[in-house]
């Protein structure tokens, strides 16, 4: 049985201004800029923080009604390398929480750092989206990721449900393919905006999302009544990467999955059995080696 998004118990943080609005996204917006000089800049750096503030927060990106209490809590984080006039060189990390049910828990389930971010921006200029159609690069970032969001925190709620909002993001895509900057193209990596939506959509990755319903709908989302039913869930939408890893290693949404979970990962289980514990950090060692030694804290740990 697929769960709605509207169960949701319990009030998030947001301003007067957003409960007005009441649109899917409660986004902290933080414009950094830790090697640029000058008052103008930094007064053009504050516009350009609120202008995006206003336009991810506002906009409305879905048909779907959401209260206040619903709404996405996420957050862009822009860091300005560079600034030649109006052009300016950044990176954008990108982050989302889901709240779990019945608890004041937030789970971490997107934590994306994009380094080709490179942009013209103009003081007071309009930040105006357009679904068909190229946008300019900034607003393309801006919109893709907030699909992106969207969809990943759909699929947490119900099977496949984030498919509309990963499709709206794929359409911004290839909408961009005749533009200059990097990020948007199959040919420029395996680790970039292209790919991501790609790989989420592509049947090869179905167990991902599999996983994603049942580590958060069934498993996190049970274990305010049941812990040892919910961590055993969770053992379940583990084993779904497997499948995905043995048909792509190495691929950027697993590595996107396991950046957002894997400290969250090691807190649940190292209170769990020891043949639980086993059994992940057997699969977890093999799928994602990179944080082989933060698993091998779950079998140091006392039960």
């Amino acid at each position: 049985m697929n769960f709605s998004k509207y169960i949701l118990v319990f009030v998030l943080s947001i301003s007067t201004s957003n409960f007005l609005q009441a649109q899917e996204l409660n986004c902290n917006v933080q414009i950094l800029s830790p090697t640029i000089q000058g008052t103008l800049e930094k007064r053009i750096f504050q516009t350009l923080q609120q202008q995006i503030f206003e336009f991810v927060n506002n906009t409305r990106w879905t048909s779907d009604v959401f209260k206040p209490e619903e709404k996405i809590e996420c957050s862009y984080t822009i860091t300005i390398n560079k600034k030649d006039n109006d052009i300016y060189d950044a990176n954008i990390q990108v982050a989302a929480n889901r709240p779990v049910i019945n608890t004041a828990y937030k789970s971490l389930e997107l934590n994306i750092i994009d380094n080709n971010l490179k942009f013209q921006y103009i003081e007071f200029q309009p930040l105006e989206f357009k679904q068909t159609g190229a946008n300019t690069q900034l607003v393309a970032v801006l919109a893709y990721y907030a699909f992106i969001i969207l969809g990943t925190d759909y699929d947490t709620y119900s099977l496949e449900g984030g498919t509309a909002n990963f499709v709206k993001a794929q359409q911004i895509v290839a909408n961009m393919q005749n533009t200059a900057e990097v990020g948007w193209k199959a040919f420029e990596g395996t680790k970039n905006r292209y790919w991501l939506v790609e790989n989420t959509l592509n049947q090869q990755f179905k167990p991902m999302r599999e996983c994603m319903y049942k580590y958060h709908r069934l498993g996190f989302d049970a274990m305010a009544k049941d812990m040892i039913a919910g961590r055993a869930a969770v053992v379940d939408a583990l084993m779904l990467l497997n499948t995905v890893f043995q048909l792509k290693p190495g691929s950027y949404n697993m590595a996107l999955f396991f950046l957002a979970k894997n400290k969250e990962i090691v807190e649940l289980f190292m209170q769990a059995p020891t043949d639980e514990k086993t059994k992940v950090v057997n699969l977890l060692t093999q799928i994602d080696p990179g944080n082989s030694n933060n698993y091998q804290k779950i079998m140091q740990s006392g039960n």
